[in-house]
């Protein structure tokens, strides 16, 4: 085990040097100091198949704004910012994914979707817009509400990653 751990450690240190002035979230703010997460709109109801989810909105929102806080020492305002982050969530939909041999659902899919436009106001042509999607898969015989919290927690997580790396993590 010990000759094993040796040239691994070796491994991982010349992997970090080699990525310069690396942090371990990746983030990369540049000359940013400031970053603003505009409220995201629900238009999920606007994608056929899609439902209203209260406060999906809300909590989305907070959950992207604590991401970027958690990870940068970019500091959180409401207008001005240096980094500007705004979307809509455009899908919140349950669909049946696999069927038991009585061709019932054995499970359902939450995905949820968000179109997200990024503005950096110190660097040119970093400006994106894009679409990011994820899941969450859940037993059919379980009530969404019955998964939700968990289900959020997971899919607010990857999605959110996916932002960050979109926008931060430019190494």
């Amino acid at each position: 085990m010990g000759k094993m751990v040796k040239p691994l450690l070796a491994l991982l240190l010349l992997l970090l040097s080699s990525c310069g002035a690396y942090n371990f979230t990746g983030g990369d703010p540049g000359l940013a100091k400031t970053f603003q997460v505009n409220y995201f709109q629900n238009y999920a109801t606007q994608s056929p198949g899609s439902v209203f989810q209260p406060a999906l909105d809300r909590d989305f929102t907070l959950s992207l704004q604590n991401q970027i806080l958690n990870l940068t020492n970019l500091a959180l305002v409401n207008s001005g910012g240096d980094l500007v982050y705004e979307g809509e969530i455009t899908e919140y939909r349950v669909q049946p994914m696999s069927a038991t041999a009585e061709q019932r659902a054995a499970q359902n899919r939450l995905t949820m979707s968000v179109n997200v436009r990024f503005y950096n106001r110190t660097k040119e042509d970093s400006d994106w817009e894009q679409r990011f999607s994820f899941f969450y898969d859940y037993p059919a015989n379980s009530q969404l509400s019955s998964v939700q919290d968990e289900a959020h927690q997971i899919i607010f997580e990857r999605l959110n990653q996916d932002i960050f790396n979109k926008s931060l993590a430019d190494w």
